[in-house]
């Protein structure tokens, strides 16, 4: 799995024909990955589940999963698959730069309305229910779109976006990484390390993935990800309890050892410091949120017409 690292710098290069770029990908892809760059991105995942990196926040994502990411914040989206598998067109990205905004701004004032929207998505923001819902249909169909069509449904997109009330803001308000662009020296390869080994994951092992001495690790782990090694093991345990949770196969218990966790008492108090709410509490929650993850490819011809 592709998870975070020492964050890619992924350069955009756009169309001068275009006001912004719309793309598809699949996953795994070579341009899915923990990275970040200066644009501001749309990005919904359509099919998968799996866990959601943006900042120092990890948690999980379902099908319908939106997510407005501010410049050089970075993301990662790693679904759940198997060795081979290959899910295509599971993401739907739109990218644009400040610039756009501003240069519009200054013919259309209407334009400033977005400055709280996006300053707000400099710590990421996810939508939630009929918001997400609607905002991804509109997603789609500036792909299948052109000329002043595209910029009219990328302005109904931002106007959907402001109005939203079903929302939450991901990463840490005092969230500050070290950006270095082409920097990476493997810390993606500890994430993968952790997510093997999810039951016994240690720093000494996870130090030796990057060939660094334990405090040299620590150090540069805690100012690239947010989170010292303790607590992002804990993070991912509870971001895979949250996956399982959302399913009925099985049990709080099976899930807590599942996850590594060495007794229910201890997992119910992490996931309530992590969650705000018990492992019982989060499945009938989810329950009742589940209707409005629905955005898999089978429902996007639906939002194209």
């Amino acid at each position: 799995m592709d998870a975070p690292s020492d964050p890619d710098f992924e350069l955009i290069v756009n169309d001068p024909q275009a006001s912004f770029r719309w793309h598809r990908h699949d996953y795994p892809s070579a341009i899915a990955r923990w990275n970040y760059h200066p644009e501001y991105e749309i990005h919904l995942v359509t099919e998968s589940t799996g866990k959601m990196f943006v900042g120092d926040h990890i948690g999980p994502f379902a099908p319908g999963n939106l997510v407005l990411v501010g410049p050089n914040l970075p993301h990662n989206w790693v679904s759940d698959i198997s060795p081979g598998q290959l899910i295509q067109g599971r993401d739907v990205v739109l990218q644009f730069a400040g610039k756009f905004v501003d240069e519009a701004q200054k013919v259309f004032p209407e334009f400033g309305k977005l400055t709280p929207l996006l300053e707000e998505s400099r710590r990421g923001i996810e939508f939630f229910g009929d918001d997400a819902r609607e905002c991804g249909k509109l997603l789609v169909r500036i792909g299948a779109s052109d000329g002043l069509a595209r910029i009219g449904l990328f302005v109904c997109l931002a106007e959907r976006m402001i109005a939203a009330t079903e929302r939450r803001l991901l990463a840490a308000e005092t969230y500050r990484p070290e950006l270095t662009a082409g920097g990476n020296i493997g810390i993606d390869n500890v994430i993968k390390y952790i997510f093997a080994n999810i039951h016994n994951a240690k720093m000494s092992a996870a130090a030796d993935v990057v060939h660094m001495n334990e405090s040299t690790f620590s150090r540069y782990f805690k100012k690239m990800t947010g989170n010292n090694f303790v607590d992002c093991v804990r993070k991912i345990r509870i971001a895979r309890a949250c996956t399982l949770l959302d399913g009925l196969d099985l049990s709080i218990t099976d899930i807590c050892f599942e996850c590594g966790f060495q007794n229910i008492s201890n997992f119910n108090r992490h996931f309530r410091r992590e969650k705000g709410m018990t492992p019982s509490e989060y499945r009938s929650y989810i329950k009742l949120r589940q209707p409005n993850h629905a955005l898999a490819p089978s429902a996007i011809p639906q939002a194209l017409g």
